[in-house]
Parts: structure tokens; sequence; C-alpha cells
């Protein structure tokens, strides 16, 4: 019997079968039609192409399955899951932005999104509410298309061309501030007006602060109090105060408005507060969380008027150290409104008004700044840029803005204060003693994986980054929350991610004034956690505090009126509130946050995008802010403008992204470029429909 011959067959391995899962998620829709599918909790994103989304647009929850995987990582885990979307389980409510067009029996909204590809058809009797047609009045179809409108999907019937929807809003003439920045609210759901009910419900509150409240609460009108904000702030929530006490040490008060006074819990103005979760700092203009009568007017701390404070009250000796502390109620009388500039010039030369109180207090703030940052704070030094508008809102510069000594003045007293308030509450005092529930500010250790990659990015520039074995450390880092909650209260910052503040301070101090610094600190930045609200306290990462809230902008947030209602309570020793409740309203509040931060930075977006219109066809050196497999992101200078260089544009090479070492290789000549790398770039769109600039590479 003859032995069979092997060496040249083939053989098959047969390999393992994909499992399909199903996930529920939501849409991030791209203009080209396909989508990725976001699942809480898991990192990586579903692609779908789409053909198989079965009508599903961006923003809609979405049941998913799936179908198979796009290449392996070290981890043994697919690189990307591909899938079809098996059922739309709720269409979101955020509008699409876009231009009306309307024939005799036709009306479109004609789509200028990036994540929306189709045109958005409205049914033709529905114009009837907002521009109606009778046989006295016809409708000017010409004079209407044109506007800027939002509207809604409502259906996307299976054999239909395009989606149905309806106008719930008209925006304006295209092109005009008032239009555009109203576009972005309405883009991202945010309102930008009260309700006249909302308005005459705070127009009825009561202005007089009688007698009887002011024997309720501690009496600080004689002490020394200002106030210190942006040259054009309209409101003041915050004022500081200063005296010595007989024992020779600082009594420093931290006196934020009373909001909760005026604002009772379930009234109307609690509930559109709520809704809103925070006040929106568009460019050229602020939508407030709270009516004017009480940002501007009532909770408003202004020179010269009793007002009535929720405070925070330390006795501190020369070294910084709280020796005692007080929070309650109060009723106050700033002295002076003080902008930053007259506070920043008292501290460079000694004179000015309340000289001895502004140098004393500056002289604890920078004992407590030292203090946090010995601590292991995070030292980012990244520069803020600003865009500068006119009357009208045209954008005329863009400039850096410099934080200085009056700045940080304020900075780390609204620190301390939110760090004490948190430390009252969320500290157990004795043994078996329980936390009540609170609502903390957290700001979660990084992401294990990130700062693995970080770690082998600074390698590239000769650098260590000594963290220990990150593979085993707890993923507290992740953005999305995990889907079992801890089995024990967490209580402040890990181990781990003090080792890793320690190694991240290092590192910045290190690479400081060096080429790469720029790079590495890009890179450093991107491994940070998103802060957020929570009942649970997992401290704040960043600021190296075990425990932190916010407690100092009621005005502002509604978190803040959270704290100060709980602290309230609390302080008449009411017992522990419910956790699950305000759980619940910490995840809206981060989620409105969110949003609005959205807003802000499409409004910034597009005022860039606006100044640099003039400027297609003009040279800039810049340095290179984001790499990507379709682009590199280029920061231009003095500006930081960021704009992309597609690769398909670069015709020297054709290059490819090497998400490992997080660089583009240029295939013929081995040419690498990588994040801070220096180039020259030219102007060649600025596309304000889509908010994109694009350059063009001129040279390294």
């Amino acid at each position: 019997m003859k032995r069979r011959k092997l060496r040249n067959q083939k053989v098959k391995i047969k390999k393992p079968a994909f499992k399909k899962e199903e996930f529920t998620g939501t849409v991030s829709m791209t203009r080209e039609g396909y989508a990725f599918i976001e699942i809480p909790g898991q990192d990586n994103d579903i692609f779908v192409s789409a053909p198989k989304l079965r009508g599903a647009l961006h923003g809609d929850k979405v049941r998913v399955v799936s179908t198979k995987a796009k290449g392996v990582g070290p981890d043994g885990k697919p690189k990307r899951l591909e899938g079809e979307v098996l059922a739309i389980l709720e269409r979101s409510k955020r509008p699409h932005i876009g231009i009306l067009q309307v024939t005799r029996s036709e009306a479109w909204v004609i789509m200028e999104s990036r994540v929306m590809p189709y045109d958005i058809r409205i049914p033709i009797e529905d114009l009837d509410q907002w521009f109606p047609d009778t046989p006295e009045s016809p409708r000017d179809n010409k004079k209407i298309s044109g506007l800027k409108v939002a509207a809604v999907v409502k259906d996307w019937p299976r054999r239909a061309m395009a989606p149905i929807g309806e106008i719930i809003d008209i925006l304006g003439v295209p092109g005009e501030n008032d239009t555009e920045m109203h576009s972005i609210l309405a883009e991202f759901g945010l309102p930008y007006r009260f309700e006249p009910n909302v308005e005459e419900a705070a127009n009825a509150i009561p202005t007089e602060i009688t007698a009887a409240e002011i024997s309720r609460r501690r009496d600080c009108r004689d002490i020394t109090t200002f106030t210190i904000d942006p040259t054009d702030a309209k409101d003041f929530d915050d004022a500081i105060s200063y005296q010595i006490l007989p024992s020779g040490n600082a009594e420093v008060g931290v006196h934020i408005a009373d909001v909760t006074h005026y604002v009772k819990p379930g009234s109307l103005i609690d509930k559109v507060a709520f809704e809103r979760g925070t006040s929106v700092y568009l460019v050229d203009r602020t939508v407030p969380m709270l009516p004017e009568k009480l940002s501007n007017n009532l909770c408003s701390l202004r020179p010269q008027e009793d007002k009535l404070c929720f405070s925070a009250i330390f006795e501190m000796d020369a070294k910084g150290n709280v020796v005692n502390e007080w929070f309650g109620r109060t009723v106050i009388n700033s002295n002076v409104r003080l902008d930053y500039e007259q506070a920043q010039q008292t501290i460079e030369t000694g004179e000015g008004i309340l000289a001895a109180e502004i140098l004393a207090v500056h002289k604890l703030a920078e004992i407590l700044r030292a203090k946090r940052f010995k601590a292991g704070a995070i030292n980012f030094e990244r520069p803020e840029m600003k865009v500068q508008v006119d009357e009208t809102g045209k954008p005329i510069g863009v400039y850096e803005k410099i934080g200085k000594e009056a700045n940080w003045l304020i900075e780390e007293f609204m620190l301390l204060a939110n760090r004490r308030v948190a430390q009252f509450i969320g500290k157990p005092r004795g043994r078996g003693s329980k936390a009540k529930t609170f609502v903390y500010r957290i700001h979660e250790d990084p992401n294990p994986e990130k700062i693995d990659a970080l770690r082998k990015f600074v390698h590239l520039f000769g650098y260590n980054l000594p963290v220990g074995d990150l593979k085993s450390a707890p993923k507290k880092g992740k953005e999305k929350a995990p889907e079992k909650k801890p089995a024990a209260a967490p209580k402040g910052l890990s181990k781990e991610g003090k080792n890793i503040a320690g190694a991240l301070n290092a590192l910045l101090g290190k690479v400081k004034g060096s080429p790469e610094e720029n790079a590495i600190e890009l890179m450093a930045l991107r491994t940070m956690a998103r802060a957020r609200y929570s009942t649970d306290n997992y401290g704040h990462y960043g600021l190296a505090f075990d425990y932190y809230t916010h407690f100092t902008s009621p005005i502002r947030r509604y978190p803040d009126m959270l704290v100060h209602r709980l602290l309230s309570m609390y302080l008449e020793d009411q017992p522990s509130q419910n956790k699950d409740e305000y759980e619940g309203m910490c995840k809206h509040s981060s989620e409105r946050e969110q949003i609005a931060t959205d807003a802000e930075r499409a409004s910034i977006k597009y005022k860039l995008v606006e100044f640099m219109q003039d400027k297609v066809g003009q040279i800039f050196d810049g340095s290179i802010s984001g790499l990507t497999e379709w682009g590199m992101y280029v920061e231009i200078e003095p500006t930081k403008i960021e704009g992309m260089v597609p690769l398909r544009e670069i015709h020297t090479d054709y290059f490819v992204f090497d998400e490992e070492n997080y660089q583009l290789i240029g295939k013929g000549t081995g040419r690498r470029y990588t994040l801070g790398d220096k180039v020259r770039v030219r102007v060649v769109r600025a596309s304000l429909e889509q908010k994109i600039i694009d350059y063009q590479l001129i040279s390294e």
C-alpha cells in the first residue's frame, strides 16, 4: 500500500462561525449615507451600510444585529463589527436644519447637514400652519422658498424615495446672524426664548427681602465683600468676603446667589430649568437657564444691594489650611464690583480698590493652587482661543484667552467651596456611618487602553510613561456608564488613578519646551474621560480631589440647584434622599451639558469658518492636530483654527494611516507625519453650510 503524498495538498482550516448578537443603540450617520451604531457600554461602534439601515436616520434609537467582524486586534477581539438594523425603536426628536423649497404641489427641506444625506418631503398642506393659503391671500411660494427651517422626520414609508417630515420652526433668512445662531440652537434641540407664562412666573416672584427672612440667616453685610467677573458680565453669581479674626487667622467667605430660595421644587420655573439643564454660551450670546428677572436681577450679587446667598465660610491659617468651616444661608452686601483686569492690576502693583483684601486672598489662592498640583492635579496648558465679534455678530478676530492670577484667585476659592461641600456631605463620620445621597461632579480615571496607547506614542519620542500594568487596572475611565453598578459606593480617586496622574504630570514637565510638546499634550488630553454628574463618588481625577461637586453656579447649572437643596436638607438633619431619583436627574443633567457643549462648539466652528471665508487662497504655517484614515487635521498659526487636509488631495505620495503608531506613512517615499509636525498649508475652502475648512498641504 502506497503512502499518500500530502506535501502539495492544501488543507482547509474551518474558521469558527461568527456569533451574531443583537444590540440597542443610537445611529450616528454620515453624509455618504452609511452609519455607525453607538452601543452604550461598548467601545466599538457597529458599522451599517446605507442599504441595511432600513430607513434609520441620525439620532434614531434602533435594534441592530452584528453580522460579521472586520479585522482582529491584538487582544483577539474584532476591530470593527458590521451589522444591519432590525427595527427603528424611536425616531429622533432632534430637528434637521435645511432650506425650504416650495412649488405648486410639493414642498421640500433641502439638507445642508453632514449627518443627513436625504432631503425631507413636507406635505404641501402642512405649510398652512406657517404660511396660510387662502383665496383672499394666496401663498407666495417664491417668497417663502429659500428660508431656513427646522424639520423633524415623522415617517419613511418602505417604498418612498425620501423621508416625510414636518416643519417645527421658521428660522429666517440664511446668512443672517440671528438665523444661523437660532439654527444651531434648533439643531441641538435647545430653546432660544422663554415662553410668556415662564416670564410671567418669574416676574411674579417677590423682590423684597423681609426682616423675617434676614433673621433666619447669618448676616454678613458688615464684612468686606467683592465680586470679580469679566468686564462684559451681566450677572454676578459669586462673591468673596474677607476679614481677619481675633485668632489672627483669615476668614474667607464664598457667597453664592441663593437661587433655590426663589425657585421652588416643582414650580414652572424649576421644571423649565431642569429641562434646559444649563445655560448655553454661543459665540455672540448667552441662552440662560433662568429668566432674566432671576439671573440678572434677584440672583445677581450687584454692589451696594442686600442679596440672599448660600455660603461656604472658611477659617484659614497662614499656610492655607482650613481650620474651621461653616455652610448655610446668609445675607450679604457687596462693597464693589471688580473686573479681572482691575483685580490683576491690583495684584501686580499692590494698589487699587480693596488692595489689602485682594492681595491677602490672592496669597491664599496661590497656596491652594500649589497644593492642588502637588497632590496630582493635571496641569494642561493648552491655549484657549476666543472669537471676537462685532455688534452684528460678524467675526473680526481670533485671540488667545490668557488666564492670570486674578482668574486663579476666583477659581481656587470656587474649587475649595465645591470640594469642601462635597466632603462635608460625602465623607463618612465614624464607623458604620453611611454617606447620604448627594450629587457629585466626577471625573473618572482614564481608560487603560488609551493610557497604554499614550505610553506607546511617547515611546516613539524617547519618553517613558511608568504606570504599571494597566490591563489589570479597573476600567473606570470608560466614558459610557457600565451596565452594573458597583456593589459598594466608591469613595474618591483610585490608587491607580493617582499613580497615572503623577506619571502624566512628570511626562508633561519633561516635554515642556520640546518640539514634541504639543503632540504629546494633545494625546494626553485624549486619554481623559468626560466629567459628569453622579450620586456615586469616584472623585475628580483631573483636579486630584477625592470629593467634588458643583455648588458655585446655580444661576447657570441645574445640578448646583440640586446640591443647594440637598445641603439645606441635610443641614436640617433630614434623612437621606432617594438615590435613584437623584441619579436620574444627574444623568439628565450630564446629557444636557453635553448637548450645550456641542452647540457651543458648533457656534464657534461656524464663526471660525465665517472668519476664514475671505482668506481662501492664503498660506499659513501650522501644526498637525489630528490624524485619521481619510485626512490630517492642521491648526494654523496664530489663530489655532483647525481644518482638514484630505489624504486624496496629497499628490506627492499615497499615504496610509498607521493607527497603532498614530502616524501617516507614504507608501512610495516612506515619509511620515505625526501629531505636532510643522506644516505649511493653503486655505482652499471654507463652507458655512457644512461648517468645514479644507486646507491643501504646501510643504513640511
